[in-house]
């Protein structure tokens, strides 16, 4: 299927999960992450914060555990540039105030930029991927366009609540590939046979 109509059965697939079905989901995805993360390998890492009315993965866990347990490791997240229509890195702590952009999304008043290549691993939103590392977004191409300034060695991770489609029929040479995707269950790695359980 395309990426057009894959966006309106996992908006929709999202769009029918409960509040105790989202924190169940979440939290499993958050443990196969740290049970599969090496600190040693990461200074800074950027990771999204939920848009709640979208229904997307909950990462406060992730947040909670890195800045308890990994306190060396910088964790940033995305604000929107209205001018560039690109998302900027900025510093987050447990301290940073967070107010809602005009989508409604939270992003933090304050904290350091930090520059796209200067990060060691992302975690990606997305409605859905497949098991050649492609993902299908909201459409904005906002992730696409940091992916891409991203070092070659910087470790993209998509977290997902489903497993992954068998391929996405349009994608073309701008999309960047994850290295892996991590659901409830598994994680896959990009074009391996078979996922990590």
């Amino acid at each position: 299927m395309t990426k057009s109509e894959l966006r309106k059965i996992y908006l929709e697939r999202r769009r029918s999960l409960s509040a105790a079905e989202i924190a169940d989901k979440s939290l499993r995805i958050a443990e196969l992450f740290f049970d599969n993360f090496d600190p040693e390998q990461i200074k800074l890492l950027h990771c999204f914060i939920a848009i709640e009315k979208f229904n997307e993965i909950d990462t406060t866990t992730i947040f909670h555990r890195l800045w308890s347990e990994f306190p060396q490791i910088t964790t940033v997240v995305p604000r929107v540039d209205h001018v560039s229509g690109e998302i900027g890195n900025f510093t987050f702590g447990p301290e940073t105030q967070l107010v809602k952009n005009q989508w409604g999304i939270r992003e933090p008043v304050d904290g350091e930029s930090v520059s796209d290549a200067d990060i060691d691993l992302v975690l990606v939103p997305l409605l859905c991927f497949d098991r050649g590392g492609h993902r299908v977004g909201y459409g904005k191409g906002f992730y696409d366009k940091l992916l891409s300034k991203c070092r070659p060695d910087c470790v993209k991770i998509g977290l997902s609540y489903f497993p992954p489609e068998a391929m996405i029929e349009d994608t073309n040479p701008y999309d960047v590939k994850l290295d892996r995707c991590i659901t409830p269950d598994e994680i896959y790695n990009r074009d391996a046979e078979v996922a990590i359980k």
